[in-house]
């Protein structure tokens, strides 16, 4: 027998970067073409949050480089326009998981952990044993250049080398040097997910080099910048006993009482009231004092108070006229339609909404079929593409149980895209890698009723469509034969043929002038 202190002469502790280093495939890094579209995801994400935080109209470029004869080792370069990272940030920001400005607040972001591009310069770092290039000015004149690895068993990022010049540039380029991964221009691919991109983002402009230098610009379809979203209180229907206490801990309020109505959403003096009646927890307590048991107690008297819906007005939705602007820029559609859903709350107190743009004709639809393009369902999580695991994804489900014979579409033959965007402030991933929404009821609910509105909007433009296709059918038969009936009559009856023009217009329903 194995006596427990010799099994535990094993026992070490690991870093939250060591155990993803282990385990890339939980942040996407799965496989080569996956890899890289990842790699290039994260830092087009940063680029375009940087721009808009900084309030300045995002301008993207990324460029894919082959390095030597190694058809899978790439330089991927991603540059933005935005307000550039102070030095004493630049370790942090690319080499240290789980830090950032998004994951302690409660906000709507396009990346909520802060591990995404961190996660690839590590994965540049395991794959080709090559450091990440960051170059970035905070003003004009002063352009510093930073090498920069992961410590991997701390969990720290380490500057190698540094480089100042001068120049009157402003903003953050940063190179990754990655190995074992391959470029295709597939519906998984960088070149789809820029596109996606783009339609989601209409005010960013995307300039894209791929390996064989072949050039192609997203311009932006719109010059205004979205508002920047605010931060949201907790909710009481949505809190658990774990939330409240991490309230507490890092409040500045004087007792619990306070801090309930003043960090929590919808929670009023009157509330109070309620609230003491329901709970034996004394609420002019410091919130120090607030233990487990009483905030449990707490909370349990939270669900037998009916509560207003949580505000939204810290959701950010992209807007039905810049879904369809994105739409038409990227896809030059016969017909487009969007809407986006009033703010729904899925785990009882979390807000978001669901919008929906249709696509029809034009660049629209999925090119997997040679001879038929069929349907394309195009997925977001606060306007971030998600590429992969569509499967198991809650809108992929959604979209699906859509009986779209009813709205005359065949989704094996009919070119259309189909884009679903999710608006919150906590996604419901179903993994760090942030390609999946979680199966809640009520966002499948809502993704499935825009889609069915969206959907309504096309069957009535392809109705239309074939009406005046059968008008113009029953007006080329009259067309042909009418000028031959009109001479005929005019012989046997001796009078002058009449104009036919405005005759065949009655019959037909259709002017021909």
């Amino acid at each position: 027998m194995v006596l427990a202190k010799d099994i535990f002469t094993e026992f070490k502790e690991h870093s939250v970067s060591e155990f993803f280093r282990k385990n890339a495939a939980m942040l996407g890094y799965t496989g080569k073409i996956r890899s890289l579209t990842t790699v290039v995801h994260e830092g087009v994400t940063n680029a375009i949050d940087a721009a808009e935080e900084a309030g300045i109209l995002p301008s993207i470029s990324v460029s894919i480089k082959p390095v030597g004869d190694d058809s899978e080792h790439y330089k991927v370069i991603i540059e933005d326009n935005a307000s550039g990272i102070p030095e004493e940030y630049v370790p942090r920001v690319f080499g240290k998981m789980l830090a950032g400005t998004k994951l302690h607040r409660n906000v709507q972001n396009r990346g909520q952990q802060g591990i995404g591009v961190s996660g690839s310069v590590m994965f540049a770092q395991v794959t080709s044993g090559k450091p990440t290039k960051i170059t970035t000015s905070t003003e004009n004149g002063k352009i510093a250049t930073y090498d920069v690895m992961i410590n991997v068993n701390k969990n720290r990022g380490k500057i190698m080398d540094r480089k100042t010049q001068e120049g009157d540039w402003r903003g953050t380029r940063v190179e990754f040097d990655v190995k074992d991964v391959m470029y295709t221009r597939s519906r998984y691919g960088p070149y789809n997910y820029l596109r996606m991109t783009a339609i989601a983002n209409p005010h960013v402009r995307i300039r894209f080099i791929e390996p064989d230098g072949c050039l192609t610009i997203f311009e932006r379809a719109t010059k205004k910048i979205p508002d920047r979203p605010e931060p949201i209180p907790p909710h009481p229907a949505g809190i658990r006993a774990d939330d409240l206490l991490a309230l507490a801990k890092n409040t500045r309020r004087k007792s619990i009482g306070t801090l309930l109505v003043n960090e929590l959403s919808r929670f009023s003096k009157r509330r109070l009231k309620k609230l003491r009646e329901l709970t034996d927890v004394n609420l002019n307590d410091d919130p120090s004092e607030l233990n487990w048991k009483k905030a449990e107690k707490i909370v349990s008297a939270f669900r037998k108070m009916d509560f207003m819906a949580p505000p939204t007005e810290g959701l950010r939705p992209i807007g039905e006229e810049k879904i369809k602007n994105g739409l038409r820029q990227v896809l030059d559609p016969e017909f487009v339609s969007a809407v986006t859903r009033t703010p729904e709350v899925y785990w009882g107190g979390i807000p978001f909404i669901v919008e929906a743009g249709i696509a029809y004709k034009g660049s629209a639809g999925s090119s997997s079929n040679s001879e038929n393009k069929g349907m394309e369902l195009i997925r977001f999580a606060n306007r971030a593409p998600l590429i992969f695991d569509q499967g198991a994804c809650a809108t992929t489900l959604a979209a699906k149980d859509v009986n779209w014979r009813r709205y005359n579409v065949d989704p094996e033959k009919t070119p259309v895209t189909l884009l679903i965007n999710v608006v919150s402030v906590h996604v419901p991933y179903t993994s760090a890698g942030k390609q999946s929404i979680a199966q809640e009821q009520e966002i499948y609910e809502e993704v499935r009723q825009a889609t069915m509105e969206v959907a309504r909007g096309l069957r009535s433009y392809l109705r239309r469509k074939v009406k005046k296709r059968e008008q113009r059918e029953r007006a080329g038969i009259f067309e042909r034969y009418l000028p031959i009936i009109v001479e005929k009559a005019s012989k046997i009856s001796g009078k002058e043929a009449p104009e036919i023009g405005p005759l065949l217009t009655k019959i037909t329903g259709v002017n021909n002038d």
